[in-house]
């Protein structure tokens, strides 16, 4: 039995981490209310002091206006804070039971760096046109590989087989496209022992 069919193949679902329920308080309000809220902190995160004034005082008659239908306009901010840190947490939340493992995952080569005609470093993401579109797939659904031997594409997008152990690593790619360059997180490398067409 070759190497490649003594790995199990895995799924992108499965590199999701631990989920958590995320308490949602917005979830109950009227799109009104959700409206209010956002010109509300639009208003008072304004850098524009000639509307200073202005925003000031819309902003508290909105204030005011959430306060008598009973809502804590300070406490649904914070809450909102608190929601954005747990849903970044979640999405650079690597599986535990996947780190080590021997693998074969399939996905699509976004490359990052290239020797000659053959790519040697590159994200390896779920679906054609990742990172192209925003927002980018979550950390935890990117997987930076490298691969010195190298792999020719044929297009921006080759569907390809990795094969190796997978690990987690929390790093920041500066990805490369045509109408500029892109930041992203990425949850996982590998430094595969082959990588095939797909």
């Amino acid at each position: 039995m070759s190497a490649a069919a003594e790995r199990p193949a895995i799924n992108w679902t499965e590199l999701v981490g631990p989920l958590s329920v995320v308490e949602d308080p917005f979830a109950e309000l009227a799109p009104e209310q959700l409206d209010a809220l956002r010109i509300i902190l639009r208003f008072e995160t304004s850098q524009d002091a000639s509307s200073k004034n202005t925003t000031s005082h819309e902003a508290q008659k909105l204030r005011s206006q959430l306060s008598r239908e009973g809502l804590d306009v300070d406490w649904l901010f914070k809450q909102r804070e608190i929601i954005i840190q747990q849903r970044r947490a979640q999405s650079t939340a690597v599986n535990p039971d996947v780190i080590g493992k021997d693998v074969r995952i399939p996905g699509y080569v976004l490359p990052l760096e290239f020797e000659g005609q053959k790519v040697t470093s590159f994200l390896l993401v779920p679906y054609a046109g990742a990172c192209i579109h925003t927002p980018p797939p979550p950390a935890n659904q990117m997987v930076h590989v490298v691969y010195p031997d190298g792999i020719e594409v044929t297009g921006l997008f080759t569907p390809v087989w990795v094969e190796g152990k997978i690990n987690a690593e929390l790093s920041v790619r500066d990805v490369g496209l045509s109408d500029g360059e892109s930041r992203v997180e990425v949850g996982y490398k590998m430094s595969p022992e082959n990588v095939s067409l797909y």
